[in-house]
């Protein structure tokens, strides 16, 4: 009977039930794509080299993220979907049913839902992780034999979570429900909202919300030294003043329009504003979360973009793009491939611990670098001739950068000799060539396979290879691929639960708004009317939360200068997928309202 009971109340309920669901496939469904390629074993192993483990500590990083929204939107979920049954709850209990009954009633209804939904969000996984994989391998530009979509401790992992944390809320309902007196199960939607006419205090604390806005602001731009009292201090100031702005200023803004008769008394407006002024009462903390995670989300989509930037930064850190010390057939044959603009070669030989070079070579092709300096306290950089007459002598700038560009060069001790006492010396002779090509962006693939192949050769390659530019440019790929895809699906996850969370707010005060809809449709206000009272109504609390979120997010990325070249850099693609979204919840949202609220008796 409470099975049957069960499956009943989520069917009469289906709509209510199809927004949570759909938020908890989202999340499960992102939380196993995230873990799937985390903790692939045999990929790692086979098909990633070392560098790429900043791949794996990335996804790492957003799984934790994705637990903490996701426990953050279960929360908000649970209380929704209790809001939703309580009077059918109360009901059954009028009727003589045992609260122990009912408790497992509710505790069923959670279960059943959260079961349902992470296992949907698992199947859809597969594919969503299928995709982002072969997107993730293009990006990395590696040859992947055994990356495994269906990953069983994946699959159990993503179960166990979600069954913890359905399991959790379930008793939460259970505990709440049960301490409940039935009066008020029956009577929850008619509950007045406690609301304290205090003018003056309000407009205190929006001045002071304003206040601590601008010092979280202000806080941000501070220097990246400072990092570890940035972070804390941005966020008790912005938390608190998105509180107190909600909570206060927003509210007494309301209340001046509604003292503008001019302005309040056209059409229902005075109804409007008399409605959102309450709603804001009510709804401060969740309007305070819901800006905070809008943030997160944009922000998370913007910087994750922006992290492709590294690579352009790459451009000015190398004069060189590669270094060449092999002329055998596989070297030679994709050196033939190469758009080549500049080649400088040196000769040298080898003598215990000395390497001898023929100093002719470079009085009219001097060796090039790239210089790092601080301008303005930003990093920079400038081309440079490393000086001849200083490439053999030990500590300076001029035989440090030297010796780390040619093969053994920092282990053993660099000579410059006259072209007589070099063709004298004993022992082989070899050579390196320093090239530049036309675009480095095309012929990376093929600069990648030749230093392989060299490193492979020989191994006083290893220095040159791991700190060159195309081994830097790799390691950056593979950083910021990582935390493009991490920044998008976690700024989509974000995104789904904060707007379905605030939708769920709404619609669990529908109930209650439909006996004043109801009276003013009686007394011959027009359905058009009082459907623009509805759009105008929510439009405002999905607004407010939006317009304070993208505020949060423009002055945050300040804190990434240091880190990214141009965080500011591409921003409208973000923005334009987050307002699309965001605008697709809120329609759905208005049309699920009215159909609540305008539905005829």
């Amino acid at each position: 009977m409470v099975w049957k009971l069960s499956l009943t109340g989520i069917k009469s309920r289906f709509k209510d039930y199809a927004v949570l669901f759909s938020g908890l496939v989202v999340a499960s469904m992102i939380f196993y794509m995230f873990l799937t390629i985390t903790i692939n074993p045999t990929f790692i192993k086979n098909d990633i080299s070392a560098p790429s483990n900043y791949v794996r500590f990335t996804f790492a990083f957003g799984i934790i993220l994705l637990i903490i929204i996701t426990m953050v939107y279960l929360v908000y979920a649970n209380s929704f979907l209790l809001s939703m049954r309580k009077h059918d709850y109360g009901m059954y209990m009028m009727l003589g049913a045992k609260s122990t009954k009912i408790g497992l009633l509710i505790f069923l209804e959670t279960l059943i839902t959260g079961i349902l939904a992470t296992l949907v969000g698992i199947v859809l996984g597969f594919g969503l992780t299928a995709i982002v994989s072969k997107l993730l391998i293009f990006r990395l530009g590696l040859t992947v034999k055994h990356f495994a979509v269906v990953l069983p401790n994946a699959i159990i992992w993503t179960i166990i979570f979600f069954i913890i944390m359905f399991l959790f809320g379930a008793l939460k309902n259970v505990r709440k429900l049960t301490k409940t007196p039935v009066i008020e199960l029956l009577r929850d939607d008619q509950k007045p909202v406690a609301y304290k006419h205090r003018p003056v205090l309000h407009w205190i604390q929006g001045i002071l919300g304003l206040l601590l806005l601008a010092a979280g602001y202000f806080i941000l731009g501070l220097p990246g030294g400072a990092i570890l009292f940035i972070i804390p201090a941005a966020l008790v100031t912005i938390v608190a003043g998105s509180y107190f702005t909600f909570n206060a200023f927003f509210g007494a803004l309301i209340g001046f329009l509604l003292n503008r008769r001019s302005f309040s008394y056209h059409g229902i407006r005075v109804f409007t504003l008399g409605q959102l002024k309450f709603r804001l009462h009510d709804y401060t903390r969740i309007l305070t979360v819901v800006s905070l995670l809008f943030a997160l989300a944009l922000g998370a989509i913007t910087v994750g973009l922006n992290f492709s930037t590294l690579s352009e930064q790459l451009e000015d850190n190398f004069y060189y793009d590669t270094t060449i010390i092999s002329d055998s057939s596989r070297v030679t044959q994709a050196k033939n491939k190469l758009t080549i603009t500049r080649e400088q070669t040196y000769h040298y030989k080898e003598q215990g611990k000395y390497l001898y070079f023929n100093r002719s070579e470079f009085n009219n092709n001097p060796v090039k670098n790239v210089k790092f300096y601080m301008k303005n306290g930003k990093p920079a950089y400038k081309k440079v001739n490393l000086p001849t007459e200083k490439l053999d002598v030990p500590a300076t700038y001029a035989n440090n950068a030297f010796g780390a560009m040619v093969p053994d060069g920092i282990a053993k001790i660099i000579r410059l000799v006259s072209p007589k006492k070099w063709t004298e010396k004993k022992g082989q002779d070899k050579f390196v060539s320093f090239v530049k090509v036309k675009n480095f962006d095309q012929d990376f693939p093929t600069i990648l396979k030749l230093q392989k192949q060299q490193l492979k050769e020989n191994p006083a390659y290893s220095y040159i290879y791991t700190s060159s530019k195309a081994g830097s440019f790799q390691l950056i790929k593979n950083f910021s691929s990582g935390f493009e895809f991490m920044g998008f699906f976690l700024g989509f996850a974000f995104l789904t639960m904060l707007a379905s969370t605030l939708m769920f707010k709404v619609l669990s005060g529908a109930a209650s708004d439909k006996v004043r809809y109801q009276m003013l449709f009686e007394i011959g206000t027009r359905a058009k009317v009082l459907r623009q009272s509805i759009k105008n109504e929510i439009g405002v609390l999905f607004l407010l939360p939006g317009v304070l979120g993208v505020i949060d997010v423009l002055f945050g990325l300040r804190l990434f200068k240091l880190l990214l070249p141009h965080p500011y850099q591409n921003l409208w693609i973000p923005f334009i997928i987050f307002i699309v979204l965001y605008l697709i919840y809120y329609l759905l949202t208005v049309k699920l309202y009215e159909k609540i609220v305008l539905e005829r008796e």
